[in-house]
């Protein structure tokens, strides 16, 4: 397991970060699982993000721990999401989470895809 310090490779906000807790707090999600954010095939752009719960990092994975919250980050999608930030938006054009990837050279236009 990797350790990467705060702010070093993926940034979550505030705003995320609440909504995280209170995400976990609902679904009874124990306080020392992680945030599982990765990247996996698909979408009409080549590439999708996920994410979920994990009790733990699975071998190879790094850890980073913002605002309090651990993110579980596996090798292939850490070289995708370098430099992303990972937000919460509850506006008029919707509500989730959203991920400015400075990586990403194209989105669909449900931007629930990506292509680098």
């Amino acid at each position: 397991m990797t350790e990467i310090t705060e702010k070093t490779v993926i940034d979550i906000t505030e705003k995320a970060v609440k909504e995280v807790r209170r995400i976990m707090l609902e679904n009874n999600v124990p306080d020392d699982f992680g945030l599982r954010v990765g990247v996996k095939g698909g979408g009409c752009s080549g590439l999708t993000y996920s994410l979920g719960f994990d009790s733990k990092p699975n071998e190879g994975d790094s850890t980073i721990e913002i605002h309090g919250v651990k993110l579980f980050v596996d090798g292939k999608s850490l070289f995708y999401l370098s430099g992303t930030t990972l937000d919460f938006t509850d506006g008029l054009n919707g509500k989730g989470f959203v991920f400015d990837n400075p990586n990403a050279t194209k989105t669909c236009g449900c931007g629930e895809s990506f292509g680098v």
